[in-house]
């Protein structure tokens, strides 16, 4: 079912007369509902590579819940969807991966809210920055301490850490805060056996690798990159 459809449905009855404005009105709510559900659920799995690499076939899958919004993956930002608080599962190519990534909670105000004023208390970390090696075909997901309060979720945002966390249970990573060095220094999605396309293999000079990963920055990687080395 598209917008549009829902649309035309909504104005066709309102044609008819305005009796059961009311009750059209909140019947289209609903309607509207199930459109963005529908497109939700058809975005199963975010690839987060260009291009068509070999090593997709075998991708591992990283399950985000909706406290969880992924920003980075190997360098690459992800696309920002209609709703933000939706859990997505993101595919990644087996090997190293480095991802960003921000955590935030929602909770409601108690006693009275001033007109204009938002009627919840949003608490959210620093960006947080986690790397850890994807096996081909392996599913992991997100672990992190749930809160039972907005003053106990304040309380934990200074020393926030997520862990990365296998199907079969173990840890394979912890997240750290994500720092202006680790964005400028953030290469493209790795592609093993592949140094022509701009990724960093594990020969080479450390001169070398930073060539390839500035060949790969963005123009504003690059500014945050001098930045930080002239300090």
């Amino acid at each position: 079912m598209s917008i549009c459809h829902v649309y035309r449905v909504f104005t066709s009855a309102l044609r008819g007369g305005h009796k059961h404005v009311t009750g059209l009105r909140a019947g289209l709510a609903v309607l509207l509902a199930m459109a963005l559900v529908g497109c939700a659920s058809g975005v199963s799995v975010v690839e987060t590579w260009e291009g068509n690499p070999q090593a997709a076939a075998s991708a591992a899958t990283l399950k985000t819940p909706g406290e969880i919004r992924v920003t980075r993956v190997n360098g690459r930002d992800m696309t920002n969807f209609l709703m933000q608080d939706l859990a997505l599962d993101y595919a990644l190519l087996p090997g190293e991966n480095q991802v960003v990534f921000v955590y935030k909670t929602i909770w409601a105000k108690t006693g009275v809210v001033s007109n204009g004023e938002s009627k919840v208390h949003v608490i959210e970390s620093q960006p947080q920055v986690v790397r850890f090696e994807a096996e081909a075909g392996e599913t992991y997901h997100f672990e992190f301490p749930k809160p039972d309060s907005r003053q106990e979720a304040e309380r934990m945002m200074p020393e926030f850490s997520a862990a990365i966390v296998s199907s079969s249970g173990q840890t394979v990573a912890s997240s750290t805060d994500w720092t202006a060095a680790d964005q400028a220094m953030a290469s493209r999605t790795p592609i093993p056996g592949s140094p022509s396309d701009g990724t960093v293999g594990s020969s080479g000079s450390a001169l070398d690798q930073l060539k390839a990963i500035w060949k790969t920055a963005s123009d504003e990687e690059k500014k945050t990159f001098l930045r930080w080395a002239f300090e």
